[in-house]
């Protein structure tokens, strides 16, 4: 970059937190930063700002006056974030941000994060919230947002709000100053999903494909993870996906806590990219440990409880045949081409011999299942071996090479 100091945007409503955005702004500045205040107040304009709040509402199609008529704080808002989403990343394309700052409560996490949300991966971004040691998910959603906890209600300066809101500022700061945009990876990108569970057979297909030139992103099937794997599948240039780990599918059909929703999985088959799939994980469902209790909890079914949070409910054979259909109604308006790979010796560490919930006779009804359900377009292939087999993963290795070589030579 051309300038020597690094360029951040600090959002802060001045209308309620006018001393809380001043004493960010001198931290943010004495580390060495370039300050642009992003001011979406609604009550009153203070000035000083960069980005006033007349401005935002003029980039949201409208007046102050006529956003403050609206009456309603949540609609307001939503005005207010559509401005100052597009002012930020106008900034953002004209002078190249390095951070982005906030601070808030409900209301001012809610905006600063929807700000951030809208930036790519890799710009720093910190938000300082009342919120942040509570449920974070809704704001974080599948960005890389890092959230500190504000202890005090943010409510001027004290002793402790000080220390905190000075700690943030330097953690934006000296990420703003060696932040980089990464340049664009020229490799052949493929996704791959899934859990501790199918861990071997996920570090020898990212191994043997990063060997042969592949940018392999893995994640971790807990909910976001198959999220942000679909959300970068819809965005990015991604020549494969390896859908490995189809927990979060097993989740939404039982209401599971790493559920990824009914969307999951669908975004690669919509647009063509070649996918291979196999039922990593379909052996259980995720659900949280304090509910098993008593004599037959989760109707009866087997279960393991793998930590304090978190147990491993088995599939039965209902259970995967109900999975089965799901996948063959997805898989069906595929608009590329799906190889499904069914290894017929377990599909976790947990369903296998050594593991807690193994039943060996279920993976190959499921494979007779699959074979009179699955729609015509769907390469449906048995293998006898356990998922975490070098075999069984070097199978879809082959298949990928097979389907992207072109692409990945040129």
């Amino acid at each position: 970059m051309s300038h020597v100091k690094p360029r951040v945007l600090l959002i802060v409503t001045q209308d309620t937190k006018e001393k809380e955005g001043r004493f960010l702004r001198r931290c943010l500045e004495d580390g060495g930063c370039e300050v642009f205040h992003l001011d979406p107040s609604v009550r009153r304009t203070v000035g000083g700002a960069e980005i006033s709040p007349e401005q935002v509402a003029s980039a949201a199609g409208s007046t102050l006056e006529e956003i403050r008529a609206i009456g309603h704080e949540g609609k307001i808002q939503e005005k207010m974030i559509a401005g100052a989403t597009k002012l930020a990343l106008d900034l953002h394309a004209r002078v190249g941000l390095s951070g982005i700052l906030s601070i808030g409560g409900s209301m001012g996490t809610t905006m600063g994060t929807a700000v951030m949300r809208a930036f790519p991966y890799g710009v720093p971004k910190m938000m300082i919230s009342t919120l942040a040691s509570g449920f974070t998910a809704g704001f974080v959603g599948l960005k890389d947002i890092a959230m500190l906890n504000a202890v005090c209600d943010i409510a001027g300066i004290n002793s402790i709000s000080s220390e905190v809101f000075r700690n943030g500022a330097a953690g934006l700061a000296g990420m703003a100053h060696v932040y980089k945009p990464s340049p664009a990876d020229g490799r052949p990108l493929v996704l791959v999903s899934t859990l501790g569970t199918t861990e071997f057979a996920a570090r020898h297909v990212r191994e043997s494909l990063e060997g042969d030139g592949y940018e392999v992103m893995v994640f971790h099937t807990t909910g976001t993870g198959g999220r942000t794997l679909d959300a970068l599948a819809a965005e990015r240039n991604v020549v494969a996906i390896i859908d490995m780990s189809l927990v979060e599918i097993n989740d939404f059909l039982h209401e599971g806590v790493c559920s990824a929703g009914p969307e999951r999985a669908l975004a690669g088959l919509k647009r063509g990219i070649p996918i291979v799939m196999a039922p990593g994980n379909a052996d259980f469902y995720v659900m949280p440990s304090p509910m098993a209790v008593g004599e037959s909890p989760f109707e009866g079914r087997r279960f393991h409880i793998h930590n304090a949070a978190l147990t491993a409910v088995r599939t039965t054979e209902a259970d995967l045949e109900l999975f089965a259909d799901h996948l063959a109604r997805i898989l069906a308006d595929a608009k590329g081409p799906v190889h499904f790979f069914i290894p017929l010796h377990g599909f976790s560490s947990h369903d296998s011999p050594a593991g807690r919930i193994y039943e060996p006779t279920f993976p190959p009804r499921f494979a007779e299942y699959c074979k009179k359900s699955f729609p015509p377009n769907v390469n449906l292939k048995v293998l006898s071996a356990h998922i975490n087999d070098p075999a069984f993963a070097d199978a879809m290795v082959d298949t990928v090479r097979r389907l992207t070589r072109p692409v990945a030579i040129s």
